[in-house]
């Protein structure tokens, strides 16, 4: 998953959170290994109590292979190995006195520790080339993922970035109007920047300064922000909400940024004189957001694939509005539904829980 190869901008945090994972791995570990200890242990007087009572035992030698079978899988060889020791240990007493009085019970035994030792040793190698294959495997998809990110990002920069030199060097040869070629420049640097900001937002980590603000508000100043850019395409935008406010817990900032990508995808669906409405209800349920097009609707390729980083079917974007609009409205602890159809529009939901 590309999302996976982007780093928060305070590496603190990610730091504290490896440590932690690592320190909670640990204490599994060891409880786990004392699961085992004491499940071979228990086993073992289980042993021994049905062989005073004169009752078979063939099924419970059987059970030394739970252990051993559980240590091979969760540390690899050398848990298996470790493992293996510990029940041998266990088993010890079997071979001497009453437990052993014959050649064949001697035999028996002996046979049951040289197999469950292959067993485990074999189930522990098993495990550790499974691992390893794992990991070879994540390490192939992050270098995939971040070749990808990194060839994406390079070309949506390549095309702003050629305007802006070609529009320097004909300043510098004094070609051309002066001031086409600076609002030129002008555009392809916003470009860049609109770029940028979505690349820093997308890998922003996902703990954000909470307080208690409007929903309606913000989400008035998002239209707002959008209408321009509609009248510009002829689009119609329309915001119907509550007349009173709406305590929402929120950051403001980024629950707007995120409500103009999906207002924007909605305008640049739109054909002129067609409408986008957004809504806010406000019920005895959940809060429910919902931003209505007339457009050309989504086939079911972008449906599956519309929430993956990069993944754009619009000349010049960058294919990150979608997925830094579901990280934020996740972080809120808000769920994205879609519906639409090609020919027949999109309905983007958003829901959140009273807060």
């Amino acid at each position: 998953m590309i999302s996976m190869i982007w780093l928060s901008h305070n590496p603190h945090n990610h730091f504290d959170t490896f440590l932690e994972r690592k320190t909670m791995k640990n204490k599994f570990n060891v409880l786990f290994a004392v699961f085992l200890g004491l499940s071979s242990i228990l086993i073992t007087e289980v042993h021994f109590f049905f062989l005073k009572e004169q009752s078979p035992h063939v099924v419970l030698e059987e059970l030394f292979y739970i252990p051993l079978l559980l240590g091979a899988f969760r540390f690899g060889f050398k848990g298996g190995l470790m493992t293996y020791l510990f029940v041998s240990l266990c088993y010890l007493p079997f071979f001497f006195g009453q437990w052993s009085a014959t050649f064949l019970d001697l035999a028996d035994r002996v046979l049951h520790v040289l197999f469950s030792g292959v067993f485990a040793l074999t189930a522990g190698f098993l495990s550790d080339r499974q691992k390893s294959m794992q990991k070879q495997l994540e390490k192939e998809n992050y270098l995939a993922g971040l070749g990808q990110a990194a060839a994406s990002i390079v070309h949506d920069l390549k095309n702003p970035l050629i305007g802006i030199l070609g529009f320097a060097k004909r300043l510098q040869e004094g070609k051309g109007d002066v001031q086409h070629a600076a609002n030129a420049i002008l555009q392809s640097g916003l470009c860049m920047q609109k770029i940028v900001t979505d690349v820093l937002d997308f890998s922003r980590s996902t703990q954000l300064d909470m307080k208690e603000e409007d929903l309606v508000s913000v989400l008035l100043r998002a239209s707002e922000v959008c209408k321009e850019k509609a009248a510009q395409e002829g689009v119609v935008v329309t915001a119907e909400t509550p007349t009173s406010p709406v305590p929402f817990r929120m950051n403001a900032d980024h629950f707007q940024r995120a409500l103009v990508n999906l207002m924007d995808n909605a305008i640049d669906a739109s054909s002129k004189g067609q409408q986008v409405q957004i809504s806010l209800q406000v019920d005895r349920g959940p809060v429910v957001i919902q931003i209505m097009d007339q457009g050309q609707g989504m086939s079911s390729e972008t449906m599956e694939n519309i929430f993956v980083p990069f993944f754009t079917k619009k000349a010049g974007g960058t294919g990150l509005g979608m997925p830094i609009a579901k990280k934020t409205m996740d972080t809120h602890g808000g769920q994205i539904h879609l519906s639409s159809q090609p020919g027949q529009g999109t309905e983007v939901t958003i829901q959140f829980e009273q807060n």
